[in-house]
């Protein structure tokens, strides 16, 4: 009985300090899903009102620092492997939709900010 009181107020203390693991809950899966409906503006056509919602949903779901800074770098790393053309035309989204985003759609963006 005795040991098993010890094994209780063991395991309790070595997880009161453990520290706790923060992850964003915003995948790069999540980003592309939601931008997918941009990618027609970004390869030269018109806006599509799916592409602004698409950015207001990836808005939402990144409401932590951990959640924004994940959706800058997946944002990041498709930036910088599109050319010049395409990545001038995915700058000019968040205007085109009204929408404020707290990073640039840009391949040189400091996503730990």
């Amino acid at each position: 009985m005795k040991a098993t009181s010890l094994l209780a107020l063991a395991l309790i203390l070595a997880l009161a300090t453990t520290p706790i693991l923060t992850s964003a809950a915003v995948t790069c899966s999540d980003v592309y899903t939601d931008l997918m409906p941009c990618l027609g503006y970004v390869q030269g056509g018109p806006m599509q009102s799916s592409c602004c919602s698409g950015i207001r949903d990836l808005m939402s779901a990144a409401s932590t620092k951990a959640d924004r800074q994940t959706a800058c770098r997946c944002i990041k790393s498709v930036a910088s492997s599109a050319g010049g053309s395409y990545t001038s035309r995915a700058l000019g989204i968040p205007s085109q939709c009204r929408i404020s985003m707290p990073y640039k759609m840009d391949p040189n963006t400091d996503c730990a900010k």
